[in-house]
């Protein structure tokens, strides 16, 4: 059955309560000149690289309400905009996070754009021009779009294929940025911050995933995300054996294949013991 998009919509919050989030270079400054100056953002990295955290920091940090999607393969531009619902014995439309953050004034977070159906870019074009427009066919509206709101998408490139890109005419529509992994120091702060675990036992782990990164593309498919050490952190802070946590998160989500895990396992005990 259709039903609308579930989106995060997420409130503005105080300075001094900001989701956390490190600065690598001058993305936060890309950010507020793009918001400012009502362009549309396409923020390209590898999962767990911190894109959705660094989205949601900007979005508190602008005071603005974000709606954030996670994009899938059954999700329509319906699912997006709005359509009428059944509700105590009435049809009613009822908008969709799209929708909503244009009506409001909100940041729409569009993760993993590449996963959604194709017309869910169709829906996108007319607000990621001077237009700034989201037609409304079902319901004859043509909403403009407030000076407040903006347009974020996001994509893994690692993940792309031929079936599961963005279109040059579409991708030309965005100010771009690419993320990746942040450098040992800021990887090693963000996860000590994350998990409790002290500054010293948080830099083995990030060593240990600079080395694991390195078998991307032969072994491994993607490469260990800063969100893994931070949940690996997690549990040896709450007093878990090192090589159970590591094998739990460092091991077992990247791979299934019996021998990789055995290899993946072989570097773990070689800096841990």
């Amino acid at each position: 059955m259709s039903h609308i998009a579930t989106a995060t919509a997420t409130a503005p919050h105080l300075d001094q309560d900001l989701p956390y989030y490190e600065p690598v270079g001058n993305e936060c400054a890309l950010f507020e000149q793009a918001y400012r100056q009502r362009l549309p953002l396409l923020l390209k990295g590898p999962t767990g690289c911190g894109k959705t955290r660094f989205v949601s920091h900007m979005a508190a940090r602008m005071g603005r309400p974000l709606f954030t999607v996670s994009c899938h393969d059954d999700l329509t531009a319906a699912d997006l905009t709005g359509r009428y619902l059944l509700q105590g014995g009435e049809t009613r439309w009822v908008d969709g996070p799209l929708t909503r953050a244009v009506r409001e004034g909100g940041i729409c977070y569009l993760d993993e754009v590449v996963e959604a159906r194709k017309d869910v870019t169709v829906v996108l074009h007319p607000l990621t021009d001077d237009r700034r427009m989201l037609p409304l066919e079902r319901t004859g509206e043509l909403l403009e779009a407030p000076k407040d709101f903006m347009l974020v998408v996001s994509y893994n490139p690692g993940y792309q294929h031929i079936l599961k890109s963005l279109k040059p005419s579409t991708r030309q529509r965005f100010v771009a940025m690419s993320f990746d992994f942040p450098p040992p120091r800021v990887e090693c702060d963000i996860v000590a911050r994350e998990s409790g675990l002290s500054h010293e036992r948080c830099a083995a782990l990030v060593n240990l995933a600079a080395r694991l990164r390195a078998l991307k593309g032969q072994d491994l498919e993607e490469g260990v995300s800063t969100r893994l050490l931070v949940y690996c952190a997690t549990l040896i802070n709450a007093g878990m054996p090192i090589l159970e946590a590591t094998r739990a998160t460092l091991v077992e989500p990247l791979s299934d294949d019996l021998d990789v895990q055995e290899g993946l396992m072989e570097s773990i005990r070689a800096t841990f013991g």
